[in-house]
């Protein structure tokens, strides 16, 4: 069942989702070669819970960890531990957080300067790949539409979009009706309408979409061992324009001022 949205419930989505903002961009601001990911992890927790808010991913159907905190051909869910960060990584971090019982999700990968170009390119054009999705979630478009913009822009470049892996409704649950994939075919698929709060999350990969999973039951990889870049808003349809309720803001100006 598809759960549409009060004003007021997607005003509770957007303080959960801007404090994501908030959170990623502190973690950028020790983001460096020589960090190991759960230090990340532990700065992650601490912040969002002086924020007088609970991680939405520690203990989510297990999961140990706040962030997935995902390095290189980790496509998502990767635990964060003692691997120690380097130069020319990417590093793709998706977090969730609870305030007042909404959740808040978005992703964003980070580059390790200095990295490799195809790499550059590949992150660049997921991220361009998300707003092209977020331009077509508007009321009255079908589902289908959000992925084929996804995946035409990402494979015109001949890069791949995981399928096993998609986008989701977001609220009292992290994951909820309906699921949002990043292919599809324009004209099919559900019909949007106003107060739908989803989830739109690229995931593509520079070599092959397949993908394994690894045995600590979490962490996924591209089969090639190539990279896969990911990047995530959460945002309410509405007509017109959708309205993005998370922000990459507070990252870039860490980002911004670090280069």
């Amino acid at each position: 069942m598809i759960r549409y949205k009060t004003e007021e419930e997607i005003e509770l989505i957007r303080q959960s989702s801007l404090l994501v903002g908030k959170t990623l961009a502190e973690v950028a601001r020790h983001m460096k070669a020589g960090v190991k990911t759960k230090t990340l992890d532990q700065i992650a927790e601490s912040f969002i819970r002086d924020h007088n808010a609970i991680p939405g991913f520690k203990g989510y159907g297990g999961f140990p960890a706040t962030l997935c905190i995902s390095v290189n051909e980790v496509v998502v869910h990767g635990i964060p531990g003692d691997y120690v960060i380097k130069e020319g990584d990417l590093v793709s971090i998706d977090c969730g957080v609870i305030i007042d019982g909404y959740y808040g999700d978005s992703a964003y990968s980070f580059m390790i300067e200095p990295v490799a170009k195809e790499v550059r390119l590949l992150a660049q054009r997921t991220k361009e790949s998300l707003y092209k999705g977020i331009e077509q979630a508007t009321a009255g478009n079908r589902l289908g539409n959000v992925g084929y913009a996804v995946q035409s822009y990402v494979e015109s470049f001949g890069y791949s979009v995981v399928r096993d892996l998609v986008g989701h409704g977001v609220g009292r649950d992290l994951h909820e009706k309906p699921e949002v994939p990043n292919y599809g075919r324009q004209g099919i698929g559900l019909k949007l309408q106003e107060n739908l709060v989803i989830a739109i999350e690229p995931m593509i990969n520079l070599g092959t979409r397949q993908i394994f999973q690894e045995r600590d039951g979490w962490t996924i990889r591209t089969a090639d061992r190539r990279p896969s870049a990911h990047y995530e808003h959460t945002i309410v349809v509405r007509k017109g324009n959708a309205e993005v309720l998370s922000t990459f803001e507070y990252i870039e100006d860490v980002i911004n001022k670090s280069n």
